[in-house]
């Protein structure tokens, strides 16, 4: 028998049984003696009473019972304060109230005898299970304490819990006892907080350049004390480098916001709504969308004005892109040679003059003009479309060639006035063996910093080998960027903004030889892709730009420059309005970087005087920063079922006492309860026989002899 102690104290008493026979052989003499009774009293046998009394003195000697004697060790127990350390407990001087709390706590635990109080920290959910999860802390912290000397949980919070069960955690439910372990809830706060967040809804992650973008949004606000004026809010839409927007919005109704997307790459769109009267924190008022914006046809014109060998490199390059509609003629027969050729034999169809170069040149985002000569194929009034279409926003490539310095030639039309460069008519042509060589400025431009080796390897070099050309021009006026050079460093590769435009002129027909692996080969595939990107003004081939990203807490600005001159100092605004002045560091070749922390949620702006780039952090617990409110509302539900208190320690903290009570008592005003388990070990025992042996026979023989003398009286 496995007894249970009568009485709690250092000392117990109960009864217990040491047989002196197997159980087997009690329960046989029991079961003989009860048939032996019953067969007595059929036959109404004198004096069976008292023998039948006389058997079941020595049955119950041969149970031996026992008077057993312990001596018991009180334990101790321990009460566990789960301390929220997640990010939303940073807001309103929350950390430094939960510190006083904790302090108090211990305090407070050291008047209560034999009570040890455990501090768990709980930082917050992984990266695979986000918001504050204070019962995950819960159950593995209770796995490390014996179950019978638990007495009970402290939930340090600001309330906001996103792991709370459905019903009571098994942590709180004790073996064998009908009451569970009382839940307690101290909140860092004075009472019931507001609480306004904006939520957005959706928001598409790209956008056609030139048109609309809409990202639906949601302003939700919680709390108490809310009134009807409370419903209206002021929303302000900040798209990166472009003045705000400010429309009215209700609360709790979702809403559609038009975003203008007017250049493409990446668009930071800031959103931020009013803040309410006493609310906890605007923090959740803004947030971030980054909207990707993208052409969506690039269409390029491509005219070769001979076949060449070139234009099947152009064509290989241009074809690949999925995002590029390529027009591409090649003039077989200019209008003034007649060979007799039937002309069915000659053009598939007629060249559209007037199709391409009037009615619809302003669709083309790049025009290519390859060993183009015009003779008598473009009117001027055409010629004068395309130098107009590059002054207004377009991207015309130039190749030259011989037919470049003949009769025809397109720099003696209007196309000239945009070109950057001019060739004389006489000696210009160079027929000798060169390699293209980058200048300082080329080793700097985005459009040829960093080119392959050759065709066959891979990586930037600082001194590039590549193979060589036979053929080139050489201008007597250049204007613009040079960014390679050809025989005797004469220009090879001229780049030059007009207006709004940009011009690319290479002087020399010959790059295609670097697609055949002419001596090595070098990298036609990247430059040509580069030079036509950055034609069609994509930002990241910008010469003169600037960058940020946040990573990890810190902000990466990376400005890239052409220019020599020194670095110029950035100011850099954080989301409150804060500017810090920072210097650049210069890793080479037009390129500088700089680094600093930024932590603050929100749009970070940097600026060098020149360009401004925007920046803003990933929020990678979304889920904590959804509602800022300090409330009792997730959790008061759990500790009243347990029996627990919730308490607001107030500003300044008020340390509540900790009330020590028997399982099942009701909750106190201003206490945290914890159940008294009466955890206890053994110390020692001690045991007697509480029918002696001398008795046992004493009183059998008296029994027997009593029942012989009823049996021998008539």
């Amino acid at each position: 028998m496995d007894p249970k102690a009568l009485l709690s104290g250092s000392i117990g008493h109960q009864i217990g049984f040491m047989p002196y026979l197997p159980l087997w052989a009690i329960d046989g003499l029991a079961v003989a003696a009860v048939l032996g009774a019953v067969l007595g009293a059929v036959r109404h046998v004198r004096g069976l009473s008292a023998r039948s009394a006389a058997l079941l003195v020595v049955l119950a000697w041969l149970a031996g019972p026992q008077w057993v004697t312990r001596t018991w060790h009180p334990l101790g127990q321990t009460a566990l304060v789960i301390d929220d350390q997640s990010a939303s407990m940073g807001l309103n001087h929350r950390r430094e109230l939960a510190r006083d709390i904790i302090s108090g706590l211990q305090a407070e635990s050291a008047r209560v005898p034999g009570l040890t109080l455990k501090v768990i920290a709980s930082r917050g959910g992984t990266p695979d299970t986000h918001g504050t999860r204070l019962f995950d802390a819960l159950t593995q912290a209770a796995a490390d304490i014996p179950p019978d000397r638990l007495s009970g949980v402290v939930f340090l919070t600001d309330g906001q819990v996103h792991d709370v069960p459905h019903g009571i955690p098994a942590a709180l439910r004790p073996t064998g006892s009908a009451y569970p372990l009382p839940l307690n809830i101290m909140l860092t706060g004075r009472g019931e907080e507001t609480d306004r967040r904006l939520r957005v809804l959706s928001a598409p992650p790209y956008a056609i350049v030139g048109q609309t973008a809409t990202i639906r949004v949601e302003v939700d606000q919680s709390g108490p004390a809310l009134h009807a004026a409370d419903d209206l809010t002021t929303l302000t839409i900040t798209a990166a480098g472009e003045e705000p927007i400010h429309a009215q919005v209700r609360a709790n109704t979702p809403q559609d916001i038009p975003v203008p997307v007017r250049r493409p790459g990446p668009l930071l769109i800031g959103l931020s709504a009013t803040e309410l009267p006493n609310e906890v924190s605007a923090l959740n008022n803004s947030t971030i969308v980054t909207i990707n914006g993208v052409r969506d046809r690039l269409k390029v014109l491509l005219v070769s004005g001979t076949p060449n060998q070139g234009e099947r490199v152009w064509r290989r390059l241009l074809k690949a892109d999925p995002s590029v509609d390529l027009v591409h003629f090649t003039i077989l027969r200019p209008p003034d040679k007649d060979d007799g050729t039937p002309l069915s034999d000659m053009a598939l169809i007629a060249f559209p003059v007037r199709e391409l170069f009037e009615q619809k040149i302003r669709q083309f985002d790049l025009i290519i003009l390859d060993g183009f000569q015009n003779r008598a194929i473009l009117p001027p009034a055409y010629l004068r479309n395309i130098a107009s279409y590059v002054r207004g926003g377009g991207g015309l490539l130039l190749i030259a060639g011989p037919e470049f310095v003949g009769a025809g030639s397109l720099q003696d039309t209007a196309v000239g006035s945009v070109l950057p460069a001019h060739v004389p008519s006489d000696g210009a042509l160079i027929e000798q063996a060169f390699k293209p060589t980058l200048t300082a400025v080329g080793e700097r431009h985005p459009v040829t910093s960093g080119l392959p080796q050759s065709a066959t390897t891979s990586g930037p070099t600082a001194a590039p080998d590549w193979g060589p050309w036979y053929r080139a021009l050489r201008p007597d006026s250049t204007q613009g960027e040079t960014l390679l050079t050809g025989p005797d460093n004469a220009p090879l590769l001229i780049l030059d903004h007009v207006d709004q435009g940009r011009v690319a002129l290479l002087l020399s027909d010959q790059i295609w030889l670097w697609s055949h692996g002419e001596g090595g080969g070098g990298p036609q595939s990247e430059l040509l892709r580069r030079l036509s990107h950055w034609l069609m003004k994509e930002p990241e081939l910008e010469e003169e730009q600037l960058t940020a990203t946040i990573n990890d807490g810190r902000l990466i600005a990376t400005r890239r420059s052409t220019h020599t001159a020194d670095l110029p100092t950035l100011s850099v605004r954080s989301p409150d309005g804060h500017d810090t002045h920072v210097a650049l560091h210069d890793m080479g070749n037009g390129v500088a970087t700089v680094g600093i922390e930024a932590t603050q949620p929100g749009i970070w702006q940097v600026d060098d005087g020149a360009h401004r780039a925007f920046a803003a952090p990933a929020i990678n617990d979304a889920l904590e920063y959804s509602d800022l409110r300090a409330t009792a509302s997730p959790l008061s539900p759990l500790a009243s079922q347990t029996g627990g208190s919730v308490v607001w320690s107030g500003n300044p903290a008020v340390t509540p006492r900790l009330a020590l009570v028997e399982p099942g008592t009701a909750p106190q005003a201003g206490a945290l309860m914890l159940a008294d388990r009466h955890a206890r070990s053994i110390a020692g025992e001690q045991s007697r026989a509480l029918l002696p042996g001398w008795l046992v026979l004493a009183l059998a023989a008296l029994l027997l002899a009593l029942g012989w003398w009823r049996e021998s009286k008539p």
